[in-house]
């Protein structure tokens, strides 16, 4: 089914949610479910498999989460999971096992997210003592696949989330072999931000008779300023830096997001702005969690302005307080989702409308 934006709005009191999640909403400050949440909620908690395409940031989390969590109280529970959820990086994995911590609080849901860069050992006594929902990414769970320590035969429910990130990752194979060895009769969720001919591939293969729900962007009224302004400059490979500095000097932005390809490109840029007078801090795959962490701590307390970072490492992150994106090559204009440009070398600017 295909679905916009508009279509009237229903409450979450109207999903046959339990009371004990409603409640969790209410707290949480949630008055009615986005369209994604409207469309595959029902579905789920029926059981039936779903294939959804949504941008980011719509509510696809708790689309999947509600279903995740009603299915698993009703049954009770038990010492292996009942649901495995799949995201690409390790902060989305952090963020999507506090949503389903904070939803389930009160129906005493066990999750556990397992991702590269943790401690192993804490990761296999939580499994060890039992969990009812794992949210991983692909290398770490066939890790402890292939250790025994996470064990899928009684698996009810699996989520690949941001599936076109995971396939542009290269985790296709991983995944492929994580659903080889579930439950034949499991309920199978994939959302996806965009669904190119890989996707569709990958639904027909592991989805049973799916339900298919397509949520369109919402289009800005006539007239409407948008809220986001995009600006495109095209400059010599060796002018970047100083085209970015000279960007960064007119906006003065509270918070920027700047991308590279490579980690030794973030690390070439850091350098760079910070030997320049900026305030600058590099974010990639090379960092352990503890670095990582540290860094971010700096970007949200204010003691760093900018934040240097792979379009695959920034995935997931939560800054308030920022302002613009810029970046730096053509390949990870994807990261802004939806902007396509033809000049090369670019240099993209993203700012929020600061009225909204």
């Amino acid at each position: 089914m295909t679905t916009d934006a508009t279509a009237e709005q229903i409450g979450f009191a109207d999903l046959r949610l339990r009371p004990e999640l409603l409640r969790a909403l209410t707290g949480l400050g949630y008055e009615e479910p986005t369209p994604i949440q409207r469309e595959a909620i029902p579905p789920l908690l029926d059981g039936r498999d779903l294939l959804g395409q949504a941008a980011t940031g719509t509510g696809k989390t708790a689309a999947f989460a509600l279903p995740v969590l009603q299915r698993i109280s009703q049954d009770g529970g038990g010492a292996k999971p009942s649901a495995l959820v799949l995201v690409p990086t390790r902060e989305l994995a952090m963020q999507a096992s506090e949503a389903l911590h904070r939803y389930g609080h009160d129906l005493g849901t066990r999750v556990l997210p397992v991702y590269g860069g943790q401690p192993i050992g804490r990761q296999l006594r939580a499994l060890e003592r039992g969990v009812d929902v794992v949210v991983a990414t692909p290398g770490r769970a066939l890790d402890h696949i292939g250790r025994g320590t996470l064990r899928l035969d009684s698996l009810e429910t699996l989520v690949l989330d941001e599936a076109d990130e995971m396939l542009d990752m290269g985790f296709a194979e991983d995944i492929d072999a994580i659903l080889e060895g579930t439950p034949a009769d499991r309920q199978t969720v994939l959302f996806s931000a965009t669904m190119p001919t890989r996707i569709d591939a990958m639904a027909r293969r592991h989805l049973r008779d799916p339900v298919r729900i397509q949520i369109e962007r919402e289009k800005p009224a006539p007239g409407e300023t948008p809220k986001v302004r995009q600006s495109a400059y095209v400059v010599a490979r060796a002018q970047k830096p100083a085209a970015l500095g000279r960007v960064l000097d007119v906006e003065s932005p509270e918070a920027t997001i700047v991308f590279c390809r490579t980690r030794d490109q973030v690390d070439q840029l850091t350098e760079t702005l910070n030997g320049r007078g900026y305030r600058a801090e590099a974010l990639h795959g090379g960092m352990n969690q503890e670095q990582r962490d540290r860094v971010m701590g700096r970007v949200r307390g204010g003691t760093a302005d900018l934040l240097v970072a792979t379009d695959v490492a920034a995935r997931g992150l939560d800054i308030e307080q920022l302002t613009h994106v810029a970046s730096a090559v053509n390949e990870v204009i994807r990261a802004l989702r939806g902007t396509t440009l033809k000049g090369r070398k670019p240099i993209v600017r993203r700012e929020r409308d600061r009225a909204g």
